[in-house]
């Protein structure tokens, strides 16, 4: 693991940018696998720029959305693809045909997840991958005691997401409590990983996945097991960290190696 931690939220953003331009400047037809929630939203909006100002294309690009909930139609306001076409799909010159999200609305959810890991294969892998992570260590919708061998299946919302989640719903709409999700070998097979959390709501999360064992009550403490994984962090979310001079320490290092040779 690499971890990156920034001032804030605009910054960490700014860095996870980094990496997604750089793909798409050397790769302009990699497969990128995408992410939801919050998080993710002001590196969407750094992307976009990005686009706008001319320094990358989305045009060849094809993406894989790590999850979506079970009985929501794609034209649901609070399904997954739908979020997606407004916060970053219709924004910039991706074509809609090559953008994936696994299918909510499938008549049999059970045959959904063996389909889209056929279709990530199809398209030659996914080269990077974006994650957020839940309170609980989460990633996609792999909850606790998630196996690390898990590939693209039905996952039972914990009562603390659906909670976390409440917020998106109103009082008296229908909130799904099952998703169609990314496993964890899944999102291990990717080539290079990138990780975002900010705030403190996370620090406990962060902290288990950085410093805490490899453990299935902490999903994303797998990425321990991915050589190509970057962890950006805020202060605040890097607050429970011990190794915290370690890592600026090394990022430094890192940063000027970076400067001279490329």
């Amino acid at each position: 693991m690499e971890v990156i931690i920034t001032k804030d939220a605009d910054e960490a953003a700014q860095r996870a940018s980094y990496f997604f331009a750089n793909l798409l400047k050397t790769k302009a037809n990699a497969v990128l696998g995408l992410a939801t929630g919050s998080t993710p939203l002001k590196t969407y909006e750094t992307l976009i720029q990005k686009y706008k100002e001319g320094e990358i294309s989305f045009k060849e690009v094809t993406s894989f959305n790590l999850d979506e909930y079970v009985g929501l139609s794609p034209d649901h306001p609070q399904s997954y693809r739908s979020f997606m076409n407004e916060n970053l799909f219709s924004k910039v010159d991706i074509d809609l045909t090559k953008t994936f999200v696994p299918p909510g609305d499938a008549k049999n959810p059970l045959e959904a997840g063996p389909a889209y890991e056929k279709m990530i294969i199809e398209a030659g892998g996914i080269d990077l991958q974006l994650l957020g992570i839940g309170a609980n260590g989460h990633i996609g919708f792999n909850e606790p005691t998630s196996s690390m061998r898990s590939r693209t299946r039905i996952k039972t919302l914990t009562e603390k997401t659906v909670k976390d989640n409440s917020r998106f719903f109103a009082p008296d709409e229908f909130q799904p409590s099952l998703a169609i999700t990314m496993g964890i070998a899944t999102i291990l097979e990717a080539r290079q990983v990138v990780l975002i959390a900010t705030g403190e709501g996370k620090a406990d999360a962060v902290a288990a996945t950085i410093e805490g064992p490899l453990c299935a009550m902490c999903p994303a403490s797998s990425l321990q097991l991915h050589e190509n994984t970057k962890i950006i962090i805020d202060e605040a979310a890097a607050s429970k960290l011990k190794l915290t001079e370690y890592y600026n320490y090394t990022l430094d290092k890192q940063d000027k190696i970076l400067a001279e040779f490329s």
